[in-house]
């Protein structure tokens, strides 16, 4: 009979100089283990990523649903874990992992035997014009061919200037940039916004309004001189139909999609199928997991037919992350056969 446990971890995270007041400085979060007392050498782990502020699962009785879980295991297909994104991504992990010999093998594919790597975007994070600017040098430096810049948080032509810098040194051909506003621009100018931005050969613009307006959104959609990208929108939504909804309601060019925010594996392969059958594009993003989450993330990833630059490139922003045999290199993400995992830091309970 399978059997499982979790333990609390508080990942810490590097904070540059430059760098907004409010950010983040440490990420709570939740690593899964599950084995059989028949084989206990033999276990699966997944993270719980728990997304506080954002995650519809943010809620006081999280641990105590967690418990639940681990308790009854062994009937883990009966479980409604629809409003329990973040616990279902990591528990589909860890069982996956478990099923695949417990080798941290979620997916198995050439990405983890070192045969392919997955190609993913440079971000630039929120912070002053001049800090920000010596931040795009770095990931241009770095052989990064798609840049997607956070925006919303300076003032807009700031943001507007820096743009302008990237374009007059890389024409679209050479650098794809795409911009995350997070819901920054108000629904009366934001269609203004969009259309300055456009101005710099953008390939689309993330959440350009707050969530849960669809009306103003689906608006957006169909005037915008620019892709337009569902991030936040997607979060809570649960079931084929309510997705389908959404997609038909709003008809937007492309959805963001991050698996531990938006019902794990299962309810991100809802929204890819849907997604497709619409003509919407989408691509795979990570949402500050470890490297434990992030490592299944890019396994699920490695497995679509992904044909752009993914958004997997978190795993270096902790000073206390799981070692792993990722590795990031230029723009490549890749798994390393030799290297290792190193778990001696967890205390399960």
């Amino acid at each position: 009979m399978l059997k499982a446990t979790y333990t609390p971890y508080t990942l810490h995270f590097k904070v540059p100089s430059g760098t907004s007041r409010g950010i983040l400085t440490e990420k709570e979060t939740y690593f899964v283990k599950v084995w059989d007392d028949a084989a206990p050498d033999r276990y699966g782990l997944g993270e719980c990523a728990l997304f506080r502020g954002l995650g519809v699962d943010d809620r006081p009785e999280y641990e105590s649903v967690l418990q639940q879980v681990c308790r009854e295991i062994d009937r883990y297909e009966s479980l409604d874990l629809s409003a329990w994104s973040s616990i279902r991504f990591g528990v589909e992990t860890a069982l996956l992992d478990w099923q695949n010999g417990g080798r941290r093998v979620v997916y198995p594919s050439d990405f983890v035997t070192g045969g392919r790597g997955i190609t993913i975007n440079g971000l630039i994070w929120m912070g002053d014009k001049r800090t920000m600017a010596a931040r795009i040098e770095e990931k241009l430096a770095a052989g990064f061919s798609c840049i997607k810049l956070k925006i919303g948080a300076i003032d807009f032509d700031d943001e507007c200037d820096l743009l302008a810098f990237i374009r007059s040194r890389y024409g679209r051909d050479t650098i794809e940039l795409r911009v995350d506003a997070n819901g920054a621009f108000a629904p009366d100018r934001a269609l203004e916004c969009l259309k300055r931005l456009s101005d710099y050969d953008l390939h689309s613009i993330e959440q350009p309004i707050r969530a849960g307006q669809w009306e103003a959104m689906a608006r957006l959609c169909e005037a915008s001189p620019l892709p337009v990208a569902l991030d936040e929108e997607l979060i809570g939504v649960s079931g084929v139909a309510a997705k389908v909804d959404l997609l038909e309601a709003i008809a937007p060019q492309y959805v963001v999609l991050k698996p531990s925010l938006i019902g794990g594996f299962s309810g991100t392969q809802e929204w890819i199928d849907a997604a497709r059958a619409r003509g919407i594009g989408w691509w795979i993003t990570s949402a500050l997991e470890s490297n434990v989450g992030l490592n299944a993330i890019a396994q699920f990833t490695a497995t679509l037919p992904v044909n752009m630059p993914q958004g997997l490139g978190t795993g270096a922003l902790y000073t206390n992350n799981i070692p792993s045999p990722l590795e990031q290199v230029g723009e490549v993400l890749r798994y390393n056969p030799a290297g290792g995992w190193n778990f001696s830091e967890l205390s399960w309970r």
